[in-house]
């Protein structure tokens, strides 16, 4: 019995289906096997996760290949440019103190720190040393004479001499005094609180003025 051609065509139509099917009915079971899995419930996190990854090395890859190397002669150069800026403002400073001196026809006198004393009465007790703990009345203001400290709000300063904690142009002027004396000092910002100030009272760059006795020494 012959077959058709119509009939054999359509038996491998119904063959070439039937396989299509078997090859889709595995599929959809191997994806619903991958979706049970830990892998594939977490794929959406992890793809974040290497998308950032990718993210920030492109912008750190950027980043190094759009700041060029700073050579030694521009190191150089930048630290002199600094090295004047600074000149310039000491000697800023040092014109508005000694105008304000002029002013208060005070007699001063300057380390070579830049510091600025005047000794009232340099009293009769121990001199003061580096490593003794000394406390002082104290009243310190700025050079337009706004108040900023004082032992009267503050209460007594007591510090070691030479260990920091207080402005380094302070503790240079107290070993002028013995117990007992009493002294005036100016102390330009870089023997006081700098460029940014105490972040309290004393505002960035102040020159401060120092009125102190000196209490003790132990």
């Amino acid at each position: 019995m012959k077959i058709s051609r119509k009939v054999r065509k359509e038996n491998r139509q119904k063959r070439k289906d039937l396989y299509i099917n078997s090859l889709r009915s595995l599929r959809n079971k191997s994806l619903r096997s991958l979706r049970e899995t830990f892998f594939y419930k977490h794929l959406n996190r992890y793809k974040k996760y290497c998308f950032l990854i990718l993210f920030f090395t492109f912008l750190n890859q950027a980043c190094k290949e759009k700041t060029p190397a700073i050579s030694e002669k521009d190191r150089q150069e930048n630290a002199g440019k600094l090295i004047n800026i600074n000149r310039i403002l000491i000697k800023k400073d040092q014109k508005r103190i000694i105008g304000y001196i002029e002013r208060k026809n005070l007699k001063m006198k300057e380390t070579g720190t830049g510091l600025w004393y005047e000794i009232e009465k340099q009293g009769d007790g121990e001199m003061a040393t580096k490593g003794k703990f000394a406390t002082l009345d104290f009243s310190v203001s700025l050079l337009d004479g706004t108040p900023c400290y004082s032992s009267k709000s503050e209460g007594a300063k007591t510090f070691r001499i030479g260990m920091g904690g207080v402005e380094s142009g302070l503790e240079e002027g107290i070993l002028f005094l013995k117990t007992g004396g009493k002294a005036r000092f100016i102390l330009p910002p870089h023997l006081a609180y700098g460029l940014p100030g105490d972040g309290k009272k004393i505002p960035a760059r102040a020159i401060l003025v120092y009125e102190v006795e000196l209490l003790s020494l132990q």
